[in-house]
């Protein structure tokens, strides 16, 4: 395979990652036309997720060059999985009962600008002049876009706001505490072990909270679940990760700026969500802000 061809199918599978997460949104705004039961709803995606990363787990330890993962190792990847594929999801389903789809991708999106900020608190990381600026801009561009939004009958609008802003809160802490971790243990290995842990953590909530009557449901909210778990969950983990092997996450960051854009599209396609001139002038700051914190200078 040529060098060219490497690079652009790196760059093809970034796009189908980017679109894939995209659509998720979407089909929880669907099944919340049958069930607005978020505890229910992200079961149901975990069920059908959990499969591929066991599988995935067991693939991966077949390699005796692996070191065994440690006490502390698995403490890790316990409390990643809790806080980057648990709680920053479980916050996603709650927020999009009460947001659009589009509104709450661009929220959800402002997790690199959240991550800065962490890591200067948390790890004494300098923040550039690049970087103030782009948080401002940033910022502003998202109280623009909910202050158009009070205008409407919504009156839960901060509410589903604040959820997903703490779901972007948590992956962005994820992000932060993980880096090291994942060095140590290796990609593959570890997002197959945090993800089978959210997948039972999400399980075990649902048999806590609801009884097994709860899944009887319309056979479209497991359509819906299926094409969650298969396509918006399994397939741009791994997607993404390919792609960030082949061209870095500089350029997978640039890919990954269409996702609020691509969520907009297909929620005016599909859900007949709107947006004034306005909030898209909003939503056009918050990606600016967020690709110049995100991306690198070029030397």
């Amino acid at each position: 395979m040529t060098t060219s061809s490497y690079r652009a199918w790196g760059i093809a599978l970034a796009l189908v990652g980017v679109v894939a997460f995209s659509v998720r949104p979407i089909l929880i705004k669907l099944a919340y036309a049958y069930v607005t039961d978020p505890v229910t709803l992200i079961a149901l995606r975990m069920v059908f997720s959990l499969p591929f990363f066991v599988v995935t787990a067991f693939w991966v330890q077949r390699d005796r060059a692996r070191a065994a993962l440690t006490r502390r190792d698995w403490w890790a990847v316990f409390y990643l999985g809790f806080l980057g594929y648990y709680l920053a999801s479980f916050l996603d389903f709650l927020g999009l009962q009460y947001i659009s789809a589009g509104l709450g991708r661009l929220v959800l999106f402002l997790y690199p600008t959240i991550t800065v900020l962490l890591s200067a608190l948390f790890l004494g990381k300098y923040v550039s002049r690049r970087d103030v600026v782009a948080l401002l801009i940033s910022y502003a561009g998202l109280a623009l876009v909910l202050s158009q939004g009070f205008a409407g009958e919504n009156r839960n609008l901060m509410l589903g706001a604040m959820l997903v802003f703490g779901s972007a809160l948590c992956y962005a802490g994820y992000l932060v505490s993980s880096s090291q971790v994942v060095i140590r243990i290796g990609s593959m290995r570890f997002t197959a072990y945090a993800t089978s842990v959210a997948s039972l953590l999400c399980i075990l909530q649902f048999l806590l909270l609801r009884p097994l009557s709860a899944l009887q449901l319309p056979p479209q909210v497991y359509g819906l679940a299926i094409a969650m778990a298969v396509g918006c969950t399994v397939l741009p983990v791994f997607v993404t990760s390919e792609a960030l092997r082949r061209i870095g996450a500089n350029q997978v960051a640039i890919i990954g700026a269409a996702g609020p854009v691509t969520t907009l599209f297909f929620g005016w396609l599909g859900l007949e969500e709107t947006m004034s001139l306005l909030q898209l002038l909003g939503a056009g700051l918050v990606l600016s802000g967020v690709l110049l914190v995100t991306l690198k200078r070029k030397a």
